[in-house]
C-alpha cells in the first residue's frame, strides 16, 4: 500500500478525519510522532468549563505515552470559539499545561492547528499574520482522495446510526425455541456447536441464512457461549480473556473483525427486544479494540437501553469510562488502521 505523506495543514486535517472516521467538534486531537512517522491518533472532548487544566493535560499525556516510540506530538484544537487579534488563544491554558506535562516525559509539541467552523490557522502566532486555510481544502487534497479510494469516509459526527430492526414476531419465537434446544445440550457441546457456526460465518464472505442468524442470536444469549464468540472475532488462538481485553501476542485479523461487525449489525436487524443487548455489547468491543472509545460507549448505552440489567454492558462501560485503552491500540504493529484512539 502506498505510503501517505502529510505536507500541509489540510493534509493533516484530512488524515485526522479519516483516522477517526468523523469530523471532531469541540475536541482536542493529538497525534504522536516517531521521527518522521505518525503513530497514534487521540481525540478527547474539550472540557466544558475552565479549571482543572493540569489534570486534563495529565490525562491526555497518559494516553499519548501509551505509544512508547513517541518523541513529539502534533495537535489540532477544534472549537467554534473565535480567535480575535489581541485576545488569548482559545484553550491556551490547556495547551500550556499539556506542553509542560509532555516535556516532563521527554515529548515535545512540534506543531498545532486551531480549527474553527470554516477555517484553520496555525495555533502559534498572530491571527493577523497567519493565513487562514478554508476547511474546504481538506476535500480536494491528495490524501483525502487516496483515503476515499481506499473506501474510507468522514462522517459529520461520531454518533452511530443503527439499521432499523425488523418487526418479526415469528423470528422472536424461533430464537426462543432455539435457546431451549441449546439449554438441552451439554455445556461443552453447546459451545463447540456455536463456535463452529460462528467460524463458518466469519470465513464465508456472504451473509448467512435466516436460520443461521436465528441460531447466532440464540447463542449470544448465553454468557458462557457469548464470551467465546466475541473472542473468536479477531482470529487469534490465545486464551479468550486475553483476546477480550486485547492483551495478546498475536495481531488481530482486522478485515475479519470488520466483517464480524457487519454480521452483528445484520443480526441486530433481526432483533427487537432485550435480545439485542449481547449483539450491541459485542459491537462495543469491536469499536473499543479499534480505538473508538466514544462509539464503544454509545453501543454499550444502546445495549443497556435494550436490557437495563445487562451486566457485561454495564461493567464494560465502567471499564471504558475509566480510560482503559485496548492493548492492541497502544502498539503500532497491532493497532487498527486507520487508527484513532479516543478518550471517554
Amino acid at each position: 500500500m502506498e505510503t501517505l505523506t502529510i505536507k500541509s495543514p489540510a493534509d493533516l486535517l484530512s488524515f485526522i478525519g479519516h483516522s477517526l472516521g468523523f469530523w471532531p467538534h469541540e475536541s482536542l486531537v493529538c497525534i504522536t510522532v516517531d521521527t518522521n512517522r505518525i503513530g497514534a491518533t487521540l481525540r478527547v472532548d474539550l472540557p466544558r468549563h475552565d479549571g482543572g487544566e493540569l489534570g486534563y493535560a495529565r490525562t491526555v499525556a497518559g494516553y499519548l505515552t501509551h505509544d512508547p516510540n513517541a518523541t513529539s506530538v502534533l495537535f489540532a484544537l477544534y472549537t467554534s470559539t473565535p480567535w480575535e487579534a489581541g485576545q488569548p488563544k482559545p484553550r491556551a491554558a490547556i495547551i500550556a499545561a499539556l506542553t509542560g506535562v509532555l516535556a516532563e516525559r521527554g515529548i515535545t509539541i512540534s506543531d498545532g492547528l486551531l480549527v474553527g467552523d470554516q477555517t484553520c490557522t496555525q495555533y502559534d502566532g498572530d491571527p493577523r499574520s497567519n493565513a487562514a486555510i478554508p476547511l474546504t481544502a481538506t476535500q480536494t487534497n491528495a490524501i483525502n482522495a487516496e483515503f476515499i479510494y481506499r473506501g474510507s469516509s468522514v462522517e459529520e459526527t461520531d454518533r452511530i446510526t443503527l439499521p432499523a430492526p425488523t418487526k418479526n414476531a415469528t423470528q422472536g419465537a424461533a430464537v426462543k425455541n432455539h435457546m431451549e434446544t441449546i439449554r438441552a445440550l451439554p455445556g461443552d457441546e453447546a459451545i463447540d456447536q456455536a463456535r463452529k457456526l460462528w467460524a463458518s460465518m466469519l470465513d464465508t464472505k456472504t451473509y448467512p441464512t435466516d436460520d443461521q442468524i436465528i441460531s447466532l442470536i440464540a447463542n449470544f444469549q448465553f454468557a458462557g457461549i457469548r464470551d467465546h464468540l466475541i473472542a473468536e472475532i479477531p482470529g487469534i488462538k490465545e486464551p479468550a480473556e486475553q483476546v477480550l481485553f486485547a492483551q495478546t501476542q498475536g495481531k488481530p485479523q482486522w478485515l475479519r473483525v470488520e466483517w464480524a461487525q457487519q454480521l452483528l449489525l445484520h443480526a441486530y436487524t433481526r432483533t427487537n427486544d432485550h435480545r439485542a443487548a449481547p449483539l450491541l455489547t459485542a459491537l462495543a468491543y469491536i469499536n473499543w479494540w479499534e480505538g473508538r472509545g466514544s462509539k464503544a460507549h454509545q453501543f454499550l448505552q444502546l445495549a443497556l437501553e435494550a436490557d437495563p440489567e445487562y451486566r457485561l454492558a454495564r461493567l464494560s462501560d465502567r471499564m471504558i469510562g475509566c480510560g482503559i485503552i485496548a492493548g492492541w491500540s497502544t502498539d503500532k504493529n497491532t493497532a487498527y488502521r486507520p487508527q484513532g484512539l479516543e478518550g471517554p
